[in-house]
Parts: structure tokens; C-alpha cells; sequence
């Protein structure tokens, strides 16, 4: 039987953001000319459009591995912005993280005062003192001449002033200048048409086996039974990772976790169009009345809903000023599983979410009895324990990786497909490559150091 052969320089499974961007940058910067992007799947349609579509440079130590990473993705997408008219909807809206517990307060102000030593940025607070630094208001969709840095007020009449719909308990709120978000979809689709422009080719099918010769790669094996002679494999598959290094009998060390997500309309106006990503980050439990605790306790299976909940519930606006919807996300109870598609969706996720927003922001409990018809969808995070990506060479000669990218694949995308390109290139690393190589595994040092970890900076 005659077999399709093509002949690729560099063949890429998986067409979300991350292959994607390495797509792009081997090709429109580094020149690599006969690149074949793979996927059983239309381009971005798995995980990459599940996002909430946010960014920052706000991160943990231990090192300032994160904050390099994404300060120069960060950088990337700006240039992208300006170069494309801003195509993508970039803002700088920025997080802003809450506190109302004053005995969290001394841990809030601490954890604030990390990430400017990593290069965040400078840390400015503000007390309500006359010679206090000025505080610059949100820009609705600027991206430019906006501060860097955080914003952190600890006086509760600043806070009632700049952000007047919060709850009045809070105590604290950290505005995390260098962040915001952008349309996932439009940014894809702009790189993935600059690297048609230079002859990078979508094949839609999907990767069974990988051949090959004296221990290095050699041959692609297609789903249709063709295959592609090639040097060079990168593995940019998503929450697929696993299944595709098995192929090659590697097992990385990752998993993946189901992520939720729903959106409703904000019929009332509740939350201003211009606010940023809103951040609770205090433990909490739900505002239930009493009959419906009583109710709750007398069911083991829905018990669990009086308990304290974790801290992260977050919202953010969707769409310009003529819309009214708002994203919901909270991860309160976080599922790790295989992979499944579509993913398994909790319908009373959306009522969750919402009991939990209104305890940062009360008025929204008049959507609780009546919640607004909300459209939902989920996805996964593959990541590490120390969730951290792991992108460089893998151990079996011309096969790369780029993956684990969590809940931060669209934000480190730029930044990642740079990186995965320099390594297959053999071009100068940045300071921070090593950070994200599977090699820092065989590091004693490095693993002693993330057993203690007790921040990943995951939302």
C-alpha cells in the first residue's frame, strides 16, 4: 500500500496557543522555513478558547523565573498590539486582589511585597497620608502609559472612593498595575496568519506514532497513514501531553485539572464596565439562610456546602461598554482527572460561584433567587506540582516540548513560543530558560526547594 510521505523541517502537534506561537516565532523570527502545524482539531478550539483570557507579571518566588517569563511575554504582546492596531483588545485594567480579614492583613501586605523584588514592578501604598504618591485610574482599553507595579491601599475610605461597589468590610485591596486582558481568539488567529504569510502549513489530523533512527526523531505517523520525515518534533499538546510523550515512552511529570467558567448578564450594572479582574482572597463560607442551611446539613451529599470555602473566587467584565456580561470563576473545588471531551460540566456551579462574589461584592446578591441565564463551559490545566511549564528539549534526540502552561498558557504564550523556538534553534537562552527545562527535575536542590512551596500563584 502506498503511504503519503512529506518532508517537514519542524512538525508541531497541537495548533492551540502554544504551538501556535512556536509556529510563529520559528518562522517570521528565527527563519526555520518548511513548518507543519498539527491538530485533529480546528486551531484553538480545545483549551485555548476556555481562558479567561487575563494576564499579569504578578507572580511568587521562589525565584523571578515567572516574572522574567512574563514581563517579556507581556513586552511581546504589546509590540503585537501596536503592529496589529491592537486587533487583539489588549487593556490594562489590571487585578485587584481583597482582604477583610484584618488578621490576614500583615500575610497580604507581605505576599504584596514579593513580586517587586522579582521585577514586578514598584510597590506604591497608600494610607490616606497628604504625601502619598498619586494614584492613576484605570484606562477602559489603554495598554499604554499605564503604571507598572501595584497599587496597594490600606485605608478603607481610598478603597470605598476608587472602588465604591466592594463590600464595605474590606480592608485592603492590592491593584496590580502591570495586567489586564485581551481576546484569546484574535491573538491566535493573528499569529497563526503571520506564520501562513511564511509557509508554515495546517494539516488537520492527528499524531498515532513517532519513528525513529540511531535514537533520534525521523518519522511523524499520522491518524490518515500518511507521515512526515522530520528532524524535529515539538510536542505542544495541551492537556494531551501525557498521551503524546507516551508515544514516545516518556512520562513528564504533569496532570491535568478540570477548570469551570460561566458567564451571565449584569442586567443591573452592578460591576462598573471599567473595573479589573476582581479577586477575593480570603477562605469564606457561603451566605446561606437558615432554612437553606438547614436544608443543606439534612443532605450528605450537598453537606459539604456549609463548609469554609478556599480563597480565589474571582470576576471580571466581558465586552466593551455596550455589554453587560460578566465572568465568573472559582475553583472551590478542584476536580483532577484524565482528560475528557467534552469536559464534564457542575450545573450548580454558576449559583456557587455567584453566593461566593457576593461577599465581595453584596449587591450581586440580588441575582441569587433569580440568577440571569448563564452560558458555561470548562477546561483543563496541565501542569506541574510546582506549576511551572516545562518547555525545552526532551530526552529523545530533536523532540521538544512545550507544556504544563496551567491556567497561564495564554499570557506566557508569546514569551513560551519564543523560547520553545530558541531551543530548537540553537539561538541564545534568556537568564530564565533553565527554570522551565525537564532537566531541572534531576536537580536535588530544586526539588528540596519546591516541596516547600507554599504559593504556585495559581488562580
Amino acid at each position: 500500500m502506498y503511504l503519503m510521505k512529506n518532508i517537514a523541517d519542524v512538525v508541531i502537534c497541537g495548533a492551540g496557543i502554544a504551538g501556535i506561537s512556536s509556529a510563529y516565532h520559528l518562522a517570521v523570527h528565527f527563519g526555520v522555513k518548511n513548518i507543519i502545524l498539527i491538530d485533529e482539531r480546528p486551531p484553538l478550539s480545545l483549551t485555548s478558547d476556555k481562558s479567561t483570557e487575563c494576564y499579569r507579571n504578578w507572580w511568587p518566588g521562589p525565584d523571578n523565573a515567572m516574572v522574567a517569563l512574563m514581563n517579556r511575554s507581556i513586552d511581546l504582546m504589546e509590540r503585537l498590539a501596536i503592529e496589529s492596531g491592537n486587533i487583539f483588545n489588549l487593556n490594562k485594567r489590571g487585578y485587584l486582589y481583597l482582604t477583610a480579614n484584618s488578621d490576614h492583613l500583615p500575610a497580604f501586605v507581605n505576599a504584596a511585597s514579593i513580586p517587586p523584588k522579582l521585577g514586578a514592578g514598584a510597590l506604591r501604598i497608600y494610607q490616606g497620608n497628604s504625601d502619598e504618591p498619586e494614584y492613576v485610574p484605570i484606562n477602559f482599553d489603554g495598554y499604554t502609559n499605564q503604571p507598572d507595579g501595584a497599587d496597594l491601599f490600606l485605608s478603607q475610605e481610598l478603597i470605598k472612593q476608587y472602588f465604591p461597589f466592594l463590600s464595605p468590610r474590606v480592608v485592603a485591596a492590592l491593584h496590580v498595575r502591570r495586567a489586564g486582558w485581551f481576546s484569546a481568539q484574535q491573538l491566535g488567529t493573528y499569529l497563526l496568519e503571520q506564520s501562513r504569510f511564511k509557509g508554515v502549513q495546517f494539516f488537520s489530523a492527528k499524531v498515532t506514532g513517532v519513528r525513529l533512527s540511531k535514537h533520534r526523531v525521523n518519522e511523524i505517523v499520522l491518524s490518515d497513514g500518511s507521515y512526515i520525515v522530520t528532524k524535529h518534533f515539538v510536542i505542544a499538546a495541551g492537556p494531551l501531553l501525557s498521551e503524546v510523550a507516551k508515544l514516545l515512552g516518556i512520562v513528564l511529570p504533569v496532570y491535568t485539572e478540570l477548570h469551570m467558567k460561566a458567564a451571565i448578564r449584569d442586567f443591573k450594572k452592578i460591576i462598573p464596565r471599567e473595573a479589573p479582574l476582581l479577586i477575593w482572597s480570603d477562605p469564606q463560607f457561603l451566605p446561606w439562610s437558615d432554612e437553606e442551611r438547614e436544608l443543606l446539613s439534612e443532605v450528605q451529599e450537598f453537606s459539604w456546602l456549609l463548609n469554609e470555602m478556599p480563597a480565589g473566587v474571582h470576576t471580571r467584565p466581558e465586552g466593551g461598554l455596550d455589554s453587560d456580561v460578566l465572568l465568573l470563576l472559582w475553583e472551590y473545588h478542584t476536580k483532577v482527572m484524565e482528560p475528557v471531551f467534552p469536559p464534564p460540566l457542575d450545573n450548580q456551579y454558576p449559583e456557587l460561584v455567584l453566593r461566593g462574589l457576593a461577599t465581595m461584592i453584596p449587591d450581586l446578591t440580588t441575582y441569587i433567587n433569580k440568577i440571569p441565564r448563564p452560558i458555561m463551559d470548562g477546561g483543563y490545566y496541565t501542569r506541574t506540582r510546582e506549576n511551572r511549564p516545562i518547555i525545552g528539549p526532551l530526552p529523545v534526540e530533536g523532540v521538544y516540548v512545550i507544556g504544563a502552561l496551567s491556567g497561564f498558557g495564554l499570557m506566557a504564550a508569546c514569551a513560551t513560543g519564543e523560547l520553545l523556538a530558541a531551543h530548537l534553534t540553537q539561538n541564545p537562552l534568556p537568564s530564565f530558560a533553565s527554570a522551565f527545562t525537564l532537566d531541572r527535575y534531576s536537580n536535588p536542590d530544586y526539588i528540596k526547594t519546591i516541596e516547600n512551596l507554599s504559593d504556585t500563584g495559581q488562580l
